[in-house]
């Protein structure tokens, strides 16, 4: 799976995509939001505010609960602002 990290989520983790192999158990855009966490501080500092973040599967916006699979790539933006 590919992933790709946008704005603040980008300088958080350090670094702008992962390819990763998905765990059996991770079957949801939530599962693996939960699952980068454990990654390491930086994961979990990036997504501190995941019910704020949006996410697209393979290039559509989409719920938590989207499900998801190896061959999809996701891309996870951080909470918008404006004026």
């Amino acid at each position: 799976m590919n992933i790709l990290y946008f704005a603040l989520i980008r300088e958080n983790i350090g670094k702008s995509s992962d390819d990763i192999t998905l765990p059996d158990d991770v079957n949801n855009v939530k599962k693996l939001i939960e699952h980068l966490e454990n990654k390491g501080e930086n994961y979990k500092s990036a997504f501190a505010q995941s019910d704020l973040i949006r996410v697209a599967v393979n290039q559509e916006y989409v719920d938590l609960d989207h499900p998801i699979k190896n061959t999809d790539e996701v891309a996870i933006f951080p909470p918008m602002t404006g004026g």
